[in-house]
């Protein structure tokens, strides 16, 4: 018997569906994601070709080298949503101020913000890369919006995505009920429900951090990390260590084998530590996701879904992942595993 084949669009109808009141707009704005998405993935697969690879020679707002498809991917993202009159106001990470809906199109009740193009370093060596979203209700009073309305909580989203340009091309999303990923089939043109349901693996141990920035860590992190190289851990041997520096690709890992991603608070300047991801177009759409999956993110001190956002391009740590890994994080971070003298680091 031939397994029944869901598509995108029939499986967000058939979710439309337990919601009586729904008027379809929310659902059409998810197929305006997937729109984009199915364009961007094009493009990725064909970079090489029509020499969109490479740097613009521009910086971005955080100082970062602007790569010709991060400008491509902003764009298009931006393109698909700012006439449907869904949307009243989106943000991404690309622009330094809010990106207002242009005056001769409608305006909606809903907001996104997005990260057009998150691991754009791996670009040049065809290594994985995905996009971001995160969506939330107007709060405003005003018809077209206004920053207030980007600066929500994370556990006020009504939806969030990522989607996954590796091998494959992935959508997964939740909109608060549960976590589903799709696979695009490049040969019809759809994407194909191929991960119901998905709940991240408990006890997995697989640690994911960029182990050059070790020297840039205080000791509390240190020794959470040298921990989980250490055969004390649940697993009874050492975690094994991935890092491919796109966070789609490492949190998209985790959330299928467990384990945990990190990126801590950096020392490098001791008068101004600081996190690196930004709180808005990274961590709170990726906390939500996992979150839903059965996981848990924190910035090593509370529920990243609890931050309340003061700047559109806030930056935070981020531990996310399988909830007891993060939460054990949270112990060391906060010293309680040095209060219950478990501080101890025995690899130096």
């Amino acid at each position: 018997m031939s397994q029944e084949i869901i598509t995108i669009e029939r499986f967000i109808l058939q979710q439309e569906r337990s919601f009586p009141g729904a008027t379809g707009e929310f659902t059409q704005l998810l197929y305006d994601i997937t729109l984009a998405a199915k364009i961007i993935s094009r493009e990725v697969n064909k970079a090489g070709l029509v020499e969109i690879l490479g740097s613009t020679g521009d910086k971005n707002i955080h100082g970062e080298t602007v790569q010709k498809l991060d400008e491509f991917a902003n764009r298009i993202i931006f393109q698909s949503m700012d006439h449907t009159g869904r949307l009243c106001i989106m943000g991404s990470e690309e622009s330094e101020t809010p990106l207002l809906i242009p005056d001769e199109y409608p305006t909606g009740k809903y907001v996104l913000l997005f990260d057009p193009l998150d691991g754009s370093s791996n670009i040049d060596v065809n290594g994985s890369i995905g996009s971001i979203f995160s969506i939330h209700r107007k709060k405003s009073k005003t018809e077209r919006g206004d920053v207030s309305d980007l600066l929500q909580k994370g556990y006020e989203q009504v939806g969030a995505a990522y989607v996954i340009y590796g091998s494959s091309t992935m959508l997964i999303y939740t909109t608060g009920n549960g976590v589903h990923g799709f696979t695009l089939d490049p040969s019809v043109g759809e994407f194909l429900l191929s991960h119901p349901h998905i709940e991240i693996p408990k006890n997995g141990n697989i640690y994911s951090v960029n182990e050059g920035n070790y020297i840039y860590w205080d000791d509390k992190t240190r020794a959470y990390i040298n921990h989980l190289k250490s055969e004390d851990n649940h697993s009874g041997k050492p975690y094994s260590h991935r890092y491919i520096g796109s966070m789609v690709a490492d949190i998209h890992r985790t959330l299928l084998n467990g384990g945990i991603f990190m990126y801590p608070v950096s020392y490098k300047n001791p008068d101004k530590p600081s996190g690196k991801l930004r709180l808005l177009y990274e961590a709170a759409p990726m906390g939500f996701i996992i979150s839903q999956a059965g996981g848990y993110a924190s910035d090593g001190h509370q529920n990243i879904l609890e931050i309340e956002p003061r700047d559109i391009h806030q930056r935070t740590a981020v531990f996310i992942g399988d909830k007891d890994d993060v939460l054990l994080a949270e112990k060391y971070i906060s010293a309680e595993i040095e209060k219950e003298g478990k501080y101890a680091d025995k690899n130096q």
